[in-house]
């Protein structure tokens, strides 16, 4: 009997239902808020209110393009954290009443790891490409930047982390800076193949290990910013390009330095990345690159399940219902879950 697995994410700002069938995925609907645009970054309470509008339409759409009831499903997937525990709430509260209604079972999922596993997202008459365990993970995102070793789909150990801000938090507050709106990464990533990273240098932290530090990257161009303003105060206009350019490959290089380490010194040449700036165009040609450099074997998952997304959780809920994990209806939601 073939296993019917309904994913839901509700993290931060996208409500998102997806239905996987024996690990292929039959749909995966998502509902984007663009109402904090307006406010530079996401508003909490706005963001729950929109997700409890949509989460009933989204699910409610997820089935139907799959071509299943309510009744064919066998357990429900959902994201219990990290995130906003607003958003966090809605969809585990709405998750726990489909399950009891329909009597099947509930397995929660770390957020993170389904972006660590977003690559064994399979889909329909499409040949899969999937990492050999274990591999390691560039999982970073706007909350978290960790290297991650997988040694499983239930087994991860952390190899470096950030120990201030995340990568993503890095690009939008340049953005901000900068003037470029939210969300800043895209708009980063654009003006960045526009301009020259040559051109202007900026400090890349120093920290000891596997670990990243971002806060003094994004400090060096606040002030680089501010001293070339005093002296002529057209110099942001008129250099935007070559300043994306140039921080965007500072953060690479940073990223890029540390996973280089981490690969050698645990000899693994399967190396994947998760997560928002995994979409960076930049980020991806770099890992490219230093995989054909390396001789990694490097994988990245499609564009559309580098953002948050429900086809993520349904394949990780999915695995983890196979490993025969159950979660209990008394479960609550939890804005920190960093540790796997």
């Amino acid at each position: 009997m073939a296993d019917i697995i309904l994913g839901i994410e509700s993290s931060c700002d996208d409500t998102s239902a997806a239905v996987i069938c024996d690990g292929v995925l039959l749909s995966n609907v998502i509902a984007s808020q663009q109402v904090h645009k307006d406010f530079g970054g996401v508003v909490p309470e706005l963001a729950s209110r929109a997700h409890e509008q949509n989460i009933v339409p989204v699910v409610s759409e997820a089935v139907r393009r799959a071509g299943v009831s309510l009744e064919d499903l066998t357990a429900i997937a959902f994201t219990r954290g990290p995130g906003l525990l607003g958003s966090l709430l809605v969809g585990t509260s709405f998750a726990k009443a489909l399950a009891l209604s329909l009597d099947i079972p509930l397995v929660m999922v770390n957020h993170l790891q389904g972006h660590i596993l977003a690559n064994f997202i399979r889909e329909a008459d499409v040949t899969p490409r999937e990492p050999q365990f274990p591999y390691i993970c560039l999982l970073v995102s706007g909350g978290n930047s960790q290297i991650v070793k997988v040694k499983s789909p239930l087994e991860y150990e952390i190899l470096g982390q950030t120990i201030d801000d995340a990568v993503g938090e890095a690009f939008d507050k340049c953005a901000k800076m900068l003037g470029l709106g939210y969300p800043g990464g895209p708009v980063i990533d654009r003006l960045a193949r526009q301009g020259d990273p040559e051109r202007f240098h900026f400090a890349k932290p120093s920290v000891p290990g596997l670990d990243y530090s971002f806060s003094g990257l994004k400090t060096s161009l606040l002030y680089f910013v501010r001293d070339r303003m005093a002296e002529d105060p057209s110099f942001l206009e008129n250099n935007k390009e070559d300043l994306c350019a140039g921080f965007q490959k500072a953060l690479i290089d940073t990223l890029m330095q540390k996973l280089v380490r981490a690969a050698k010194e645990s000899r693994i040449r399967e190396i994947t990345a998760g997560g928002g700036v995994s979409a960076n165009s930049g980020l991806r040609e770099r890992l490219l690159a230093e995989g054909e450099k390396r001789h990694w074997n490097v994988y990245l998952p499609p564009l559309k399940y580098t953002t948050d997304n429900a086809a993520m959780i349904a394949i990780a809920g999915w695995f983890q219902y196979k490993a025969g994990v159950r979660t209990p209806l008394d479960i609550a939601p939890v804005s920190s879950l960093s540790a796997f």
